[in-house]
């Protein structure tokens, strides 16, 4: 994967980790939203900051000091 592919990878899990967020703010806010599907956006909220973070490792050169 270059570093373009994963620099696009990593603006579309961000775009899809902030959608999340909006989401599970507005079940929680209506108080009509279902727990177990805001559990479920939680976890995938996770797992997406997860990928994450290892493309962004990913992106970083490793030094030996």
């Amino acid at each position: 994967m270059s570093r373009e592919d994963i620099m696009r990878r990593l603006e579309a899990l961000r775009v899809e980790h902030r959608d999340l967020d909006s989401a599970i703010a507005a079940l929680a806010d209506t108080g009509g939203g279902d727990q177990m599907q805001i559990a479920r956006f939680k976890k995938r909220k996770l797992r997406l900051r997860d990928e994450i973070v290892l493309l962004e490792d990913a992106l970083v050169p490793d030094i030996i000091a």
